[in-house]
């Protein structure tokens, strides 16, 4: 019994090897995210914590693109796992097309709107309230319609007549300042008309301002005149990886380490 006992353990120790190799190479993922491009600078950093902590999770090229353009993409077929966009109604649109499980779908930060102009500018005083914005004495620039934080300017640009449609889309500039705003694709590019003096002012998120710098905060938009400012996010209906996505995700929003890195770009969880 003694010989067999002795023949039976090598047996079972290859077996067991070669059940343990699959588990481990399973263990392997790639997260895609599409994200809003004023996440870019915080997100790079949490993933690459996460993957350090991870070593199993790596993370493709993230797409950091205007939320309605990334929108767009999921429509038009690209692959991701996971979603954050920076305004309820582009998420909106991506649950309506189906493109998102909503049942994993939060309000994950929260942010404000601000009138920036070059760091430089000594002209503009600080305090400079939206009235005076629109006087017609200033430049301004804004995001287009595929860009949240435009959406939200227009929306603030209305309460005071300077925009015909009060829900930031479709409408056009209007009084003293309808010769006087440049329209860009990116909230990135809204920041460097005013770092460059292209504008005299321009309306970007806080957040924008730790992300770019080269810009000084004239003020922040009364949040009476726009709709919340929230980064919803979920985790996509076609993902590749759904648990993955979704465990990211959890941590991304509760992990200290990971706060402390959103609280460095500006963000506020919600």
């Amino acid at each position: 019994m003694t010989v067999l006992g002795g023949c039976s353990k090598p047996a079972e120790e290859p077996a067991s090897e070669a059940t343990e190799a699959p588990a481990a190479e399973k263990q392997a993922v790639e997260l895609q995210v599409f994200a809003a491009n004023s996440l870019s600078k915080a997100l790079d950093e949490v993933q690459a914590l996460y993957a350090e902590k991870n070593p199993e999770v790596a993370f493709a090229d993230t797409q950091y693109k205007a939320s309605g353009e990334l929108v767009e993409m999921l429509k038009a077929g690209s692959s991701a796992d996971i979603f954050i966009s920076a305004s309820k109604g582009k998420m909106d649109d991506a649950s309506e097309a189906g493109l998102i499980d909503e049942g994993t779908r939060f309000d994950m930060f929260v942010n404000d709107l601000v009138m920036v102009t070059s760091a430089d500018n000594t002209d503009i005083p600080e305090g400079l309230t939206l009235e005076e914005a629109v006087s017609g004495d200033y430049t301004i620039c804004v995001g287009d319609e595929s860009v949240p934080a435009g959406n939200y300017a227009c929306q603030s640009l209305a309460t005071v007549g300077a925009y015909s449609d009060a829900s930031g889309k479709g409408g056009e500039f209007v009084g003293a300042v309808a010769d006087k705003v440049v329209l860009d694709t990116s909230v990135g590019n809204v920041c460097k008309h005013a770092e460059s003096g292209d504008v005299d002012i321009a309306f970007v998120f806080s957040s924008d301002v730790y992300r770019f710098g080269g810009v000084k905060v004239l003020s922040t938009i009364p949040a009476d005149t726009h709709k919340p400012i929230v980064y919803p996010a979920a985790v996509t209906a076609a993902a590749a990886q759904a648990e993955a996505a979704k465990a990211f995700l959890d941590w991304a929003a509760n992990d200290p380490e990971a706060l402390v890195i959103w609280q460095k770009w500006g963000f506020e969880l919600a």
